[in-house]
């Protein structure tokens, strides 16, 4: 099942997107807390080279992630983790920097975990309600209508890694 539709509890500038991924809270939710397994779920097909900072997010950790608009113009995110309620909860706050201060950016990318029955229902939420100069910087280019079909992609890789797990591959 996957879903995508405008986040309206309390908050409007969010676009939220749903799907049922057959698989533990916890492992899901181990993925998500390891920046150096973005780039294997990214839908957006942005994030490129390596993240820098720690290998395991928790409250309060910052990382960077190399990344890539367009296909062509690199950059660094600076992400904090704002939220965490492991294995239910986790969001980071997004933002650009220029000589240590943030210029652009705040919004959040958000991910809750609720247990079923058959499976993990995995809601991923882009929420630009604090973000600097959103309504030029997000709302104007129609950032939110481009990421909801990128949000549906991430998940749906984020299904296929962790519903069909590789065996780990050693040197003969």
């Amino acid at each position: 099942m996957t879903t995508s539709q405008p986040h309206t509890a309390g908050c409007l500038q969010s676009r939220s997107v749903e799907r049922l991924i057959h698989a533990d809270r916890q492992t899901i939710f181990d993925v998500l807390a390891d920046p150096f397994q973005h780039h294997l779920i990214d839908g957006s097909d942005m994030v490129s080279g390596e993240p820098h900072g720690p290998g395991r997010l928790s409250p309060g950790a910052r990382f960077t992630m190399g990344m890539r608009r367009w296909g062509r113009v690199p950059y660094r995110s600076i992400n904090e983790v704002v939220e965490f309620e492991e294995p239910r909860l986790i969001a980071w706050a997004t933002t650009g920097e220029f000589r240590g201060k943030p210029f652009v950016g705040g919004h959040r990318w958000r991910y809750e975990l609720e247990t079923l029955d058959d499976g993990t229902l995995v809601r991923e939420t882009y929420d630009w309600s604090t973000a600097m100069h959103a309504h030029w910087t997000i709302e104007k280019p129609a950032f939110p209508d481009r990421f909801a079909p990128a949000m549906a992609a991430t998940l749906k890789r984020l299904a296929e890694l962790v519903e069909n797990p590789q065996p780990a591959r050693h040197p003969a």
